[in-house]
């Protein structure tokens, strides 16, 4: 079993950040905007300005990178392929997506359709990233394939 080639989790994670941005930007930005004002101006917050984006977009792509990352975590176990990066995606989204969300239901932060919404709505993109993401990782030479000093005694044994 290799090492995790972290070069190519950076590559297809940053893609893969780049899928979740663009997935949240629609959303966020024309889709729910006026709700999702609506609902912070409901427990006395302003709205969401240009200077929070940048934050948000850094997140996101912090989010794509470990969702490769997890890929290629559980891909010596599971498999290289979309179904494997697809269930990294479901692992990803449920511990950093559902489950927190979980958390804050019974504070009624959010109206429960904007919960329900946004929910849903990344249970289907953090997949989806991770499943593009994942096209771009690969366990190659020189990063710790087995390919070093020592390569091959394990097959000896």
């Amino acid at each position: 079993m290799g090492k995790i080639n972290m070069l190519k989790v950076l590559v297809g994670g940053l893609i893969a950040g780049v899928v979740l941005n663009i997935v949240d930007s629609f959303l966020f930005g024309y889709l729910l905007k006026d709700q999702m004002a609506a609902a912070m101006a409901s427990i006395n917050r302003p709205a969401m300005t240009n200077a929070q984006i940048p934050w948000f977009v850094v997140l996101d792509l912090v989010a794509g990178v470990f969702l490769v990352w997890l890929y290629a975590a559980i891909r010596p176990r599971f498999g290289a392929g979309p179904a494997t990066a697809a269930k990294a995606g479901f692992a990803g989204w449920f511990v950093g997506g559902l489950l927190v969300t979980l958390f804050m239901w019974p504070m009624h932060l959010m109206p429960q359709n904007l919960t329900i919404i946004t929910t849903l709505v990344s249970l289907v993109e953090w997949p989806l990233a991770t499943v593009i993401g994942a096209k771009f990782y690969t366990e190659g030479a020189g990063m710790g394939a087995g390919m070093g000093a020592g390569a091959g005694m394990g097959a000896r044994m």
